[in-house]
């Protein structure tokens, strides 16, 4: 502890604190100047925080530290156990608790600046799941998200640029040397362009490299052509495939529908579209209306605080309270004659629920189709990009995905079968709980009156005879109305196979044409695959002639080059040679002596004379200087002795007269003192 209290009194000392604290003046602190303590250290990790505690409540400062130490990802020290306990010497200012505190966000200052930074953007903003369902919130959370990640990854390449250490110095040294080396290369060129242009033919070789180069290129765009041409022929066979299973499939339709089946998805799917439009898409925008009100009214009201929230809570406990309390006076004074209406409510709610509920899933089960549909085919063409061998043939494949889907919808229909029996079990269960009971005290009270006239027994008997009654008049609307609705179905089928017939008869032309279409195009496409193929091969070929030829011309030429230059040195060097010799042979048969003198014999000769009686006179020089040394240097001697000693001659002048002159000024001060 003693430890951990002197390092926080160290770094509070130091920069950007300042605080010149002892271990004395620090253990003194109150609780609350802990607390100002720990929010400054908080406000210099997140400037957010730099505020002055005594301007807010205890529970805001409470809540403001604990939610930047949760983001900060601090965990307290084994001594603090209890999470409640840690709040609550973090509100009272305990030094148990701010001390650790302290000590680790000093350890790591500056990474907690980094992370509190990032918190501010990276920390996700919860949206509850109901919000979501709305489109337009959605769609904002998306960009949300994105935004986020598109954050993450600038700040990874700032912090891996800031690590790489690229400066300006060594870019400009960069392009300093690249310039220097550009201006190496334009050297080189024109080197190049000299060497070459005393060639012989130079520019029929600079033309047959031109032509090497463009038929590179044109190598290039042509694989690349070839490249492009083999993705199209894919995504053409892809197409084509396609095609093919939709014309199995509308085939397969066509054979094994019936008349009646067709019908009858067509008026489930007309009565699906109609509920949607007609109940259940304007109840969700009702909703959605109602939600929008509600989300605008709240956020025009002010910020609430946890008082508030408080008493909202406790207000809506009491309404609860309230609505429990009518609803068993509702159940206490309720009437018989109601009975029928509430029974045939409840049906009608459940049967709206289950509707709505089948609706959705039938939604999602569409939904869940397109997607699988997508992913299918999504597969198949990564697997036909692999090259990979399909392990089931197409007829296997259509009875597996057959069977599936039956069992999948079996065990869909199953399992929504029990849930939807579950759920009717216990609303059944608690109305026949209800209704028994009901059921019995109302039969005591018609007991007791039947009894009371004398006719016990006529209720029951009047209920059996309106129940027969009315189970006879609704046999006998059902049976007149499927006898109409058989006879305009069999209208509607008519009519609907007759539109069949001829809306299929184009449809059936037309894709007989399109495979007529489709295999002249493949035949096409394999005469145009043989002429291309030919045609690189010949290309090839002669491209390869052509590199054999010009590399051996190019050979041929540098050996030449080589030789014709060192036989111009050759050549060059003779010549010089040949002419010296002529003209030394000119002058040296000359009868003139001035020309003789111009040879180059006699002038070596009259050269090496020269240097012989310098060599002569130098030795006398040398002797001379030998016999006179000692007495020069003795002579030497004496004036050296002589030099030093006028040298102390003048020192011992200098002082004297520096002496009088003191003397002089001494009694002329004496003289004025007298005066």
């Amino acid at each position: 502890m003693g430890d951990q209290i002197q390092f926080i009194v160290e770094k509070l000392n130091q920069e950007p604190f300042r605080k010149n604290y002892n271990l004395i003046s620090f253990d003194s602190l109150e609780s609350l100047q802990l607390l100002q303590l720990l929010s400054d250290v908080l406000g210099e990790i997140d400037p957010k925080h730099a505020v002055d505690i005594r301007e807010e409540l205890p529970e805001q400062t409470a809540k403001r530290m604990l939610n930047l130490l949760g983001i900060l990802k601090y965990k307290p020290p084994g001594t603090v156990s209890d999470l409640s306990a840690f709040r609550q010497g973090l509100v009272t200012g305990s030094k148990a608790v701010i001390h650790p505190v302290l000590h680790w966000l000093l350890q790591r200052t500056s990474e907690l600046r980094t992370r509190a930074y990032l918190a501010r953007f990276l920390v996700k903003l919860e949206v509850p799941a109901e919000f979501l369902q709305d489109d337009t919130v959605a769609d904002f959370n998306k960009q949300y998200e994105e935004l986020m990640e598109a954050f993450k990854n600038l700040h990874k390449e700032h912090e891996q640029l800031k690590i790489s250490g690229l400066s300006t110095a060594e870019i400009r040294r960069d392009i300093s040397a690249m310039e220097e080396e550009k201006d190496q290369l334009a050297k080189r060129v024109e080197r190049l362009k000299k060497r070459v242009e005393t060639v012989q033919n130079h520019q029929r070789m600079l033309e047959i490299a031109r032509q090497l180069r463009s038929e590179k290129e044109r190598e290039e765009s042509l694989a690349q052509q070839k490249q492009e041409q083999k993705s199209q022929l894919f995504h053409a066979e892809q197409k084509l495939q396609r095609a093919q299973v939709q014309l199995k499939e509308m085939q397969h339709m066509v054979a094994d529908s019936e008349p009646e089946s067709l019908m009858k998805k067509l008026e489930e799917e007309i009565n699906f579209n109609s509920y949607l439009v007609t109940e259940k898409i304007p109840g969700e925008m009702e909703s959605k209306k109602t939600s929008v009100y509600y989300l605008e009214k709240v956020v025009a009201e002010p910020a609430m605080t946890q008082a508030d929230v408080t008493a909202l809570e406790s207000e809506l406990d009491e309404v609860n309270a309230q609505m429990n309390q009518l609803i068993e006076k509702r159940m206490i004074t309720y009437e018989p004659t109601d009975s029928k209406f509430f029974m045939y409510r409840q049906q009608a709610s459940i049967i709206s629920r289950k509707k709505e509920a089948k609706a959705e899933e039938l939604q999602a089960a569409k939904e869940e189709m397109s997607r699988l549909e997508r992913q299918r085919e999504q597969k198949s063409s990564q697997a036909h990009e692999l090259e990979g061998s399909e392990v089931l043939t197409e007829d296997e494949f259509k009875q597996y995905v057959s069977k599936l889907r039956s069992k999948n919808t079996f065990y869909k229909k199953k399992r929504l079968e029990i849930a939807e029996l579950t759920a009717e079990y216990g609303i059944l269960q608690r109305t026949e709980e209800l209704l028994r009971q009901r059921h019995e005290a109302i039969q005591q009270q018609l007991q007791a009156i039947e009894e009371k006239k004398g006719i016990s027994g006529y209720s029951y008997t009047q209920e059996e005879l309106e129940r027969v009654s009315a189970m006879k008049s609704e046999m006998d609307e059902v049976k007149g109305q499927t006898l109409d609705n058989m006879s305009e179905m069999v209208k509607k089928l008519n009519a609907m196979v007759t539109e069949k017939k001829t809306s299929l008869a184009p449809v059936i032309k037309e894709l007989r044409q399109l495979r007529q279409n489709c295999q002249e195009l493949t035949q096409e496409h394999d005469e145009k695959k043989i002429q291309y193929d030919s045609c690189v091969a010949g290309l090839e070929t002669y491209h390869s002639a052509l590199e054999q030829e010009v590399k051996s011309i190019l050979e041929e030429c540098a050996q030449e080059e080589s030789n014709y230059r060192s036989i111009n040195c050759m050549k060059r060097n003779l010549e010089v040679q040949l002419q010296r010799a002529k003209e030394e042979m000119k002058a040296y048969a000359s009868p003139d002596p001035q020309e003789r003198r111009r040879t180059v014999q006699e002038q070596y000769t009259r050269i090496i004379l020269e240097q012989e009686n310098l060599g002569k006179k130098l030795r006398e020089k040398q002797k001379v200087v030998r016999e006179g040394h000692m007495s020069n240097m003795k002579q030497m001697k004496m004036w050296q002795d002589f030099q030093q000693l006028m040298e102390c001659k003048r020192d011992c002048f200098l002082k004297q007269n520096q002496a009088a002159i003191g003397q002089i000024i001494q009694e002329g001060g004496k003289d004025r003192l007298v005066l």
